[in-house]
């Protein structure tokens, strides 16, 4: 009889080769893009949030691969931190160009988590959806940070199931498009409130604002 631990071990492999399978067979298709508007033209104004764009070098480009990329940060005001958004446009993800994780890509740029959990959001059709929320360090400096997978109107948490609705959209769809959005603000003076306070005011902002940029 095999034991309740090893069967936890079992399943997440025997659901990452049907994955990878699928998808395999998912590639010999042409894919199936519905229009979308380019992040290039995402607004530099959000209502009183004014943003400027945060070059990205080369290197980082080609550590991405092909797809559309934003990095801007906004202000409200002179006298408060900005709001950082990055958005991450993958329009095919079937020949290994795929999402970054941030729980990876965060402690490589030596950034250290130091609470992680998640956070609701009601959207403006009424909705709810779960993101992700961690406070993060280097040295001194702390950071409140926001994010999640989005792609065919489903937003989830978790880059586990964002992979399963991939294979599982190549293949009901014929689209495996999708994109990481992450909202990261300074916590100054430690007053964690503030900064995530001032996240959500600028992520309820932006999120009516995806749908055109992050194709449904």
């Amino acid at each position: 009889m095999i034991s309740p631990i090893a069967w936890r071990r079992f399943v997440p492999v025997v659901l990452l080769l049907a994955a990878t399978a699928a998808l395999l067979h998912a590639r010999s298709a042409n894919e199936t893009l519905p229009p979308h508007v380019e992040l290039a033209s995402f607004p530099a104004e959000i209502d009183k949030w004014r943003g400027n764009d945060v070059p990205m070098s080369p290197e980082t480009l080609a550590v991405l691969g092909p797809g559309q990329f934003l990095v801007r940060d906004y202000h409200r005001s002179s006298v408060e931190p900005y709001v950082n958004l990055y958005v991450a446009y993958f329009p095919s993800q079937k020949t290994g160009d795929t999402i970054h994780s941030p729980q990876n890509c965060l402690p490589g740029a030596g950034w250290t988590p130091l609470q992680a959990g998640h956070i609701s959001l009601q959207r403006s059709d009424g909705t709810t959806i779960a993101v992700n929320r961690f406070i993060i360090s280097k040295g001194m400096v702390r950071q409140l940070v926001l994010y999640w997978y989005q792609a065919h109107d489903r937003v989830t948490p978790s880059e586990y199931w964002a992979k399963i609705y991939l294979v599982a959209d190549a293949i009901r769809m014929n689209r495996t498009d999708g994109a990481l959005v992450r909202v990261v603000t300074p916590i100054a003076n430690g007053d964690v409130d503030s900064a995530q306070a001032r996240a959500l005011d600028f992520t309820h902002r932006v999120l009516p604002l995806l749908d055109s940029y992050i194709p449904r």
